[in-house]
């Protein structure tokens, strides 16, 4: 049984993971969030508080790092939680031997391609905007961590989760449903101990899907069942704004200061 633990836990993504693995007999969960949820079992950890990570590593596997602060007019309003509280939880995990870190990144790393632009895990960051440009930093931390500390380090580039069916044509192509987000959080934590480092974009198997992730089926065991594009003729046309796809990022993209 492998003892995982959770950040940002009663966040949208975060409750996702937190109640898909908590079940599982495989798994030992450790839920946690700024503010404790009884009702869910979900524990309070201030990531901007190093001993606040440092006293919840103890005896853990793999940290899957959801705690992120999403919307910021700022650098200065996100650093404690985006950037501060990054670093605390790799430091506390390479003190307490933890094994791997899944870092819950985002498609904003590279939000700024063209929609038709070939883009893939290894092409340069190009983020949407400041939340882009934090999650940029928060994979570095990872390949810091790895390279020097030996930390297996996987940063998911989550595309678009609602915990819902998509929403406008864009969430077709980057969506993934909670079964996926849940299967392709079991493939990362049980891949094999010697893959070091690898960042991936976590989406369903989209038909219109701006990023190949085939590869991962032989890689870590990822096999998404769902398909964005069984909602297509649900989105309401009236409802579709072009600007939605002219970048990777959609909207988020136009607006390079802020998220």
């Amino acid at each position: 049984m492998k003892k995982v633990l959770i950040t940002g836990a009663a966040g949208t993504v975060g409750k996702c993971i937190y109640l898909g693995l908590r079940d599982d007999p495989d798994y030992a969960v450790i839920g946690t969030d700024i503010l404790a949820d009884p009702s869910l079992g979900i524990e309070t950890m201030d990531v901007t508080d190093y001993e606040s990570c440092l006293r919840w590593m103890e005896g853990v596997d793999t940290v899957i790092h959801m705690a992120f602060r999403m919307k910021h007019p700022s650098l200065a309003e996100a650093f404690q939680v985006n950037y501060l509280g990054v670093y605390h939880v790799y430091e506390a995990a390479r003190e307490s031997g933890v094994g791997r870190v899944i870092f819950g990144s985002s498609n904003h790393t590279v939000g700024r391609y063209l929609a038709d632009d070939a883009v893939d895990e290894h092409s340069l960051y190009r983020p949407s905007n400041l939340y882009g440009l934090s999650k940029c930093h928060g994979e570095l931390m990872g390949r810091l961590y790895s390279d020097k500390c030996g930390i297996s380090s996987i940063n998911v580039r989550i595309g678009t989760f609602f915990g819902l069916p998509p929403r406008s044509k864009r969430d077709l192509r980057t969506w993934i449903s909670s079964r996926d987000l849940v299967h392709l959080m079991k493939c990362c934590i049980d891949a094999d101990a010697d893959l070091k480092f690898l960042n991936l974009f976590g989406i369903s198997n989209n038909r219109d899907k701006y990023w190949d992730i085939s590869y991962l089926k032989d890689l870590i065991g990822y096999d998404p069942q769902d398909d964005g594009a069984a909602y297509e003729g649900s989105i309401p046309p009236d409802k579709f704004n072009p600007d939605e796809l002219v970048y990777q990022g959609g909207i988020g993209a136009f607006r390079p200061a802020v998220y």
